[in-house]
């Protein structure tokens, strides 16, 4: 007759190889993340995420405060107001303010929220679906085109710089650049294998080349002002 401990054995063999076998698999998963660019890795993404999600987030709920203040009082000044050429509220009474109707500032009140609430998921251990991601990139990517076009608005047609915006354009910068690397490194975005490897180790030079550009463009559209005068 069969022992009484045998089905007990039996059941502590199959235990102990799931255990083996899940262990292995998360030993796999382990090194896998390892091998990314530290970047891309889900923790420190993450951070990236709450940092500029959460900076731009203030600075587009200042504008918004802002905002209101001047739409009560038209001739009220904001905190940014600074000179002619430096003024939040000078900026905030032009057409491109506005350019759906409502101003842009609400924009961002929305959209840096899902990023904030993005990293908060993966803080918790989420993982999103290919088409999570695909949304991410497309939101991000028509975000970036905006704010580039508000740049060129702001050096080229209006000739005034906004603080905040400025803040905002700064966020953007490294959210769109560490976007779309997280997205080509884990396939989301389909590239070549050395692509990936070189835009995964090189995220951070992309975004101070584009900094770089950003300040030299500002620096060439106020030369007057830089050197002592103004064409303006």
């Amino acid at each position: 007759m069969p022992s009484p401990a045998s089905p007990n054995l039996a059941n502590d063999d199959a235990r102990s190889l799931k255990e083996d076998k899940d262990g292995k698999n998360k030993s796999g998963k382990n090194a896998a993340a390892a091998a990314l660019p530290r970047m891309v890795r889900d923790v420190p993404f993450a951070w990236l995420l709450l940092a500029t999600g959460t900076v731009a987030w203030l600075a587009s709920g200042s504008l918004v405060l802002e905002k209101l203040q001047v739409l009560i009082n038209p001739k009220a000044g904001t905190f940014c107001d600074v000179n002619p050429w430096i003024s939040c509220g000078d900026v905030m009474k032009t057409p491109q303010s506005s350019v759906f109707g409502f101003p842009n500032m609400f924009i961002g009140i929305v959209a840096f929220a899902v990023i904030i609430t993005t990293a908060m998921a993966m803080f918790a251990g989420a993982k999103f679906a290919r088409w999570y991601w695909v949304g991410l990139q497309i939101g991000v990517t028509l975000g970036f085109i905006f704010i580039v076009w508000l740049w060129s608005q702001a050096l080229y047609a209006i000739h005034i710089l906004c603080p905040l915006c400025m803040v905002v354009w700064a966020c953007m910068i490294p959210l769109f650049v560490f976007v779309t690397i997280r997205n080509v490194v884990h396939g989301v975005i389909p590239a070549p294998a050395r692509l990936a490897k070189i835009l995964g180790e090189s995220g951070w030079i992309i975004s101070a080349l584009l900094y770089v550009a950003v300040i030299a463009t500002i620096f060439f559209a106020f030369i007057n002002l830089f050197i002592g005068t103004s064409g303006y």
